[in-house]
């Protein structure tokens, strides 16, 4: 008797079923493609004569390959679409044609379903084209091809694609937006335990992956934009007129404190073990929390184990460098780091209830400062309004304490009464940036706060010295806020209050004017 992969006469070895397999694979995916492609053709010469089905294709019910460990057990009901079951169009089926839609509404993919077939990605690859893209599109040609879930815009661009604002099918021209400054790559950007948040390739996807988006017809798109830009503030005029900055033409250009910098925009992109990892959690646990609390929003999370990558549809950061972005890599370079959360309240309209505002403008000075020295100087701004847990909770949070006494020692109490925890921005995925940027060591560190000091330093990336906030700089009704940080655990080369003394420490109240 022949062994199982050796042919006989008139027999068949295994290879040969595994070929005639994979063929029967490709026969079928090409079809489902063509059947996709006539549906959308039949759907936009006649929308009135279909209506809309929530039920997707006969889906696979293979247990899913690569699923992690998690307490998470699906249930997911799968139907056949019945000629003789179909109701009659309705208003809202016509409406949803005349939008653009399809006669199918896909609820979920499945690994190894028919006509999946996503690019390969392997994060922590040493290089680009290893890597592989991340595919989030789903516009016709590419929504088979897609390795990740999300998208930073989802929301917007859902809506504009409903609104008829927007063609699915659009793709970018990008001619001439390549960055406008060189980075790295660097060692860090293949290591999986050090960027686990953003895509290291993601300022040159367009054109790492040209191939891929021409011959594969594949949609491809950057998370990562690089620019330059003059940047003016009054503040820093004022710094001018001091003689704290001195107008050097490079770095501060003239008398008015207009600055140059290259600004870095970063949409987040999350590998999704590596997440877990950061966060001492199991992968499945992660899923199913994003999975529920976003309303079940990205079923794929847990019906693709396979995708291993989410773009949160949550902000993402911005870097501003001061001086030559090559020298934020070179050790021999001094560098001074702000890491700023952000708060549109001070930031932007300078109320004076936090000192956000003053130690951004302090950063920011310093950072040119450094810059014109001879080292370089970044500020990094991350989009986590009132510590991530949103404007609408510290405007609820400031109304308690107004109405209440204002006092330091309760400080906290105010934010966990009503929010559960008194912070949410989670730190621990802050220094992924810095990995990115190839900075191996911060010289001045311009923030008192313990959180982001610790994460950090236990990613690796000693600071030799932290700066706080000078006195003169904090606002009198942030007193509160400052005094109250300092006694949590915030640097300080001053006096650390004792419970008695905060108790002392009081905000204005709404009705007075001096304070």
């Amino acid at each position: 008797m022949a062994s199982s992969g050796s042919g006989t006469d008139g027999g068949v070895s295994m290879a040969d079923v595994l070929e005639a397999l994979k063929s029967i694979q490709e026969s079928q995916s090409r079809l489902a493609s063509e059947v996709e492609s006539v549906s959308y053709r039949l759907d936009s010469l006649a929308p009135s004569l279909r209506a809309p089905s929530p039920d997707i294709s006969r889906t696979s019910s293979t247990p899913l390959a690569g699923v992690p460990t998690s307490p998470v057990q699906t249930t997911l009901a799968t139907s056949e679409s019945d000629a003789d079951k179909t109701p009659p169009a309705t208003k809202e089926a016509v409406q949803a044609q005349k939008a653009g839609f399809t006669s199918r509404i896909i609820l979920t993919t499945y690994p190894k379903q028919i006509g999946i077939n996503p690019l390969p990605l392997h994060w922590g690859a040493p290089d680009a084209v290893t890597r592989g893209p991340v595919v989030v599109s789903r516009s016709s040609s590419t929504i088979r091809r897609r390795n990740a879930h999300g998208g930073s815009y989802s929301i917007y661009f859902a809506l504009a694609l409903a609104s008829k604002q927007l063609n699915v099918n659009h793709r970018p021209d990008f001619t001439n937006t390549e960055p406008a400054a060189n980075i790295g790559p660097f060692p860090q950007w293949g290591d999986k335990k050090k960027i686990v948040a953003m895509d290291p390739w993601g300022h040159l996807a367009p054109w790492l992956f040209a191939d891929v988006i021409e011959k594969e017809n594949v949609d491809i798109r950057p998370t990562i934009a690089i620019t330059k830009a003059h940047m003016k503030l009054p503040e820093l005029e004022e710094s001018v007129r001091s003689g704290r900055l001195v107008p050097d033409g490079k770095v501060c250009l003239n008398s008015t404190g207009e600055v140059a910098v290259t600004k870095f925009a970063v949409e987040p992109v999350w590998y999704l073990p590596g997440v877990a990892e950061r966060f001492g959690i199991d992968e499945g646990v992660l899923r199913r929390s994003l999975f529920e609390h976003t309303g079940g929003s990205y079923p794929e999370l847990i019906t693709r184990g396979d995708i291993k990558v989410f773009l949160p549809p949550i902000g993402g950061l911005t870097v501003y460098c001061f001086g030559d972005p090559a020298k934020m890599s070179d050790e021999k370079s001094r560098l001074a780091l702000r890491i700023h959360d952000e708060c549109n309240g001070s930031d932007v309209f300078g109320s004076d209830i936090c000192t956000c505002r003053p130690y951004l403008i302090f950063g920011i000075e310093e950072a040119v400062r450094e810059a014109q020295n001879g080292g370089s100087g970044v500020v990094i701004y991350f989009r986590k309004e009132g510590r991530a847990l949103g404007e609408v909770t510290k405007y609820l949070v400031y109304n308690a304490r107004k109405r209440g006494e204002d006092r330091a020692s309760d400080y906290f109490k105010r934010t966990e009464n009503i929010a559960g925890v008194k912070d949410m921005r989670f730190q621990a995925l802050m220094p992924d940036i810095l990995h990115w940027l190839g900075i191996k060591k911060i010289d001045r560190m311009l923030s008192m706060s313990n959180m982001k000091y610790d994460a950090i330093v236990g990613q690796g990336i000693p600071i030799h010295e932290r700066v706080e906030l000078p006195e003169e700089l904090i606002p009198a009704d942030s007193r509160v806020e400052i005094d109250a940080k300092i006694t949590a655990g915030y640097f300080t080369t001053g006096h650390r209050m004792t419970a008695d003394e905060l108790k002392a420490v009081q905000g204005r109240m709404w009705e007075d004017i001096d304070h």
